[in-house]
């Protein structure tokens, strides 16, 4: 295997599985699902992530979505991949590894969220320790990264959970929900994971 990627090099579709969760790329089928659960979740998530746009919840807008993932993908800047119950098909949320950087970093960061019918119950948790192999492996970083708001208590104890090191704290790193918040950094080495 190659030590570095080249991005006409991008590897096959990823549909990681295990502990009773499958991982894969969005498809315009899921519209209905994802639509129904990211609105059901709204109040939810909305403390967490950037102001929706205002056709987030719509046919049209999952479709611009999709057709910007399938670039992303073809040109290895990122990976997007939504989180099913294999048990019943139930749409549970997503992760998304993104800001994907070759050559001499080899490194991506991750982003997720939860239906709110999900979290707490170790769904996430469950679905990072299945993406990573894939992530080290299939992709080959060498690391990745994660970052979150630090009253987020419960996206820290994932993170924590899943073997990232916190790294420091980020002002006013990234705007969520309308405001720029403080984020704490986390990484995770491919030697960490496999140690």
């Amino acid at each position: 295997m190659a030590l570095f990627r080249l991005p006409s090099s991008a590897p096959p579709p990823l549909a990681p599985r295990g502990h009773g969760l499958l991982l894969r790329a969005p498809q315009m089928s899921d519209f209905p699902q994802w639509a129904q659960l990211r609105e059901g979740s709204r109040g939810f998530l909305t403390p967490w992530e950037p102001i929706w746009p205002s056709d987030d919840l719509t046919r049209s807008g999952f479709r611009r979505r999709l057709r910007r993932y399938e670039e992303d993908m073809a040109g290895d800047k990122a990976y997007p991949f939504l989180i099913f119950s294999e048990r019943d098909g139930a749409l549970i949320g997503g992760v998304t590894l993104a800001n994907v950087r070759r050559g001499i970093v080899q490194a991506g960061t991750i982003g997720y969220w939860i239906g709110e019918p999900y979290a707490g119950q170790g769904y996430m948790t469950a679905a990072l320790r299945v993406l990573l192999p894939s992530l080290f492996g299939e992709l080959n970083l060498h690391r990745v990264d994660a970052a979150c708001i630090p009253s987020n208590t419960a996206s820290v104890r994932v993170l924590e959970k899943c073997g990232f090191a916190r790294e420091g704290k980020a002002r006013r790193y990234l705007c969520i929900n309308g405001v720029w918040q403080d984020h704490y950094l986390f990484g995770l080495l491919n030697d960490d994971f496999r140690g």
